[in-house]
C-alpha cells in the first residue's frame, strides 16, 4: 500500500511538472510574439545559385552574421552537391576529378575568408565579411561614422592583395554605417 502511495505522488509530481512547462512555455511564446518588432528588413542575395533570404536586422552586427551565415549555407549546399558527384558510381572520371577540385577550391576560399576578415578587424574595423569567387573578392566593412578613407580603402586592398594575390582591380570593398 506505502509502495502504490509513493509511486502515485511521484507520477502526480512529474504530471504537476510537465503541465507547469507546457503552461510556462505558451505563455513565454505568446509574450515574444507581442514584443516582436522588425526595425529593418534585408534581402541577401547568394550569387552563386541566385537564392534570396530575407533577413530581420536590427543591427549592422546582424547584418554580418547573416551574411556569413548565407555564405556557409551556400558553401554547404554547393559542396553536398559536389560529393555526392564524386561519390556517385556512375559518373566518368573526368567528373570526379572536377568535383575534388572544386571541394578544394571552395575549401581555400573558406580559409582565405577568414583570415581576411580577421585582418581586417585586427587592423581596427568593428566588423568585416569577405565573399570569394573566381572572378575577384568583396569586402565589407563595417566603418566609423566618417566613412572608409582613401587610406582604409589602401589598407584593407593590400590585406586582400596579400592574401589572395589578386590585382586591385579584383577586389570590391563596401561600407557599412
Amino acid at each position: 500500500m506505502k509502495k502504490l502511495w509513493k509511486r502515485n505522488a511521484v507520477v502526480a509530481a512529474i504530471l504537476v511538472f510537465v503541465c507547469a512547462a507546457i503552461f510556462f512555455n505558451g505563455r513565454y511564446a505568446s509574450e515574444m510574439e507581442k514584443n516582436s518588432k522588425v526595425l529593418g528588413q534585408s534581402t541577401l542575395v547568394d550569387a552563386t545559385s541566385g537564392e534570396t533570404t530575407e533577413v530581420s536586422a536590427s543591427a549592422e552586427g546582424d547584418y554580418f552574421a547573416a551574411a556569413r551565415l548565407t555564405r556557409q549555407q551556400a558553401r554547404d549546399s554547393a559542396l553536398s552537391l559536389l560529393q555526392e558527384a564524386r561519390d556517385n558510381e556512375n559518373v566518368d572520371e573526368a567528373v570526379v576529378t572536377e568535383a575534388a577540385q572544386s571541394i578544394q577550391t571552395l575549401a581555400g576560399y573558406t580559409l582565405t575568408e577568414a583570415q581576411i576578415e580577421n585582418m581586417v578587424t585586427a587592423k581596427g574595423y568593428a566588423d568585416c565579411v569577405v565573399f570569394m569567387s573566381e572572378d575577384g573578392v568583396s569586402v565589407v566593412v563595417s566603418t566609423p561614422d566618417d566613412g572608409l578613407q582613401t587610406e582604409d580603402v589602401a589598407r584593407i586592398t593590400d590585406i586582400v592583395k596579400d592574401e589572395t594575390g589578386l590585382s586591385a582591380d579584383c577586389i570590391k570593398i563596401m561600407e557599412v554605417n
